[in-house]
């Protein structure tokens, strides 16, 4: 079956329904996704809040303890990607991996639209600002990481590496945290998003809104299923 994510069409939102209730709730992200979220937020704050006093005189001066709050960033910093990492583990993760990291030209034209919202374009279950602040997010972890290993472990590599990777690390750091800044804006914009990251599920209607294709998706798989269960009659 072929899914509507990469269709770009307007058939799921097109599709006549009964009117939804929005206590209609649809399940969207699995225990183990909800749980590497909060723990990837988790460390993400500590990094930001400790490189804030790390970097700021005055804040440091009124923090104190400048040894303790650099090994606590150091380590949430090297714990960082490892929640991601276990979440391969996880099937619904694999799966939403694979939804993030495929890019359609219905997305592409979702970028460039200032209608993007009136229905025109299908959207599967992430919309395609979702799928590029996790690459951004990604790649930007992985950048801090591997600059973070080379300015702590200064046998690693000569005095120029080290000076280059620190220029790195700060300005990838300051992108990074404006790229948090404006995720957390957008989630506070979304009640029902921040739901299904909460519980696991979002009202049907919302999914119908925002998600269609990805609803589009779920119904046809669940109406599949349920007319695969249905026993055949005798002859």
């Amino acid at each position: 079956m072929p899914s509507t994510e990469s269709s770009g069409d307007s058939t799921a939102r097109s599709t006549p329904s009964a009117p939804e209730s929005t206590s209609a709730s649809v399940p969207r992200f699995s225990r183990a996704e909800r749980m590497i979220h909060r723990t990837t937020a988790i460390l993400m704050t500590t990094c930001i809040l400790t490189a804030a006093v790390l970097y700021n005189g005055p804040i440091s001066v009124l923090v104190g303890h400048r040894r303790l709050v650099e090994l606590i960033h150091v380590y949430c910093g090297f714990a960082l990607p490892v929640p991601m990492f276990l979440g391969i583990l996880s099937f619904a993760y694999r799966a939403d991996l694979r939804r993030l990291g495929r890019f359609t030209p219905a997305d592409r034209r979702w970028l460039r639209t200032r209608t993007r919202r009136d229905g025109t374009i299908t959207v599967g279950k992430f919309n395609a600002g979702q799928k590029l602040n996790a690459s951004l997010a990604c790649g930007s972890i992985l950048v801090l990481l591997g600059t973070g290993v080379l300015m702590y472990f200064v046998g690693l590599a000569p005095l120029p590496w080290r000076s280059g990777a620190t220029f790195v690390h700060d300005w990838f750091s300051l992108a990074l945290g404006l790229l948090v800044v404006g995720h957390v804006i957008f989630a506070l914009k979304d009640p029902e998003a921040r739901r299904g990251m909460r519980t696991g599920s979002v009202s049907r209607l919302w999914a119908r809104t925002e998600h269609a294709g990805w609803l589009h998706d779920l119904e046809s798989a669940a109406a599949t299923e349920s007319a695969a269960e249905v026993p055949e009659s005798d002859a």
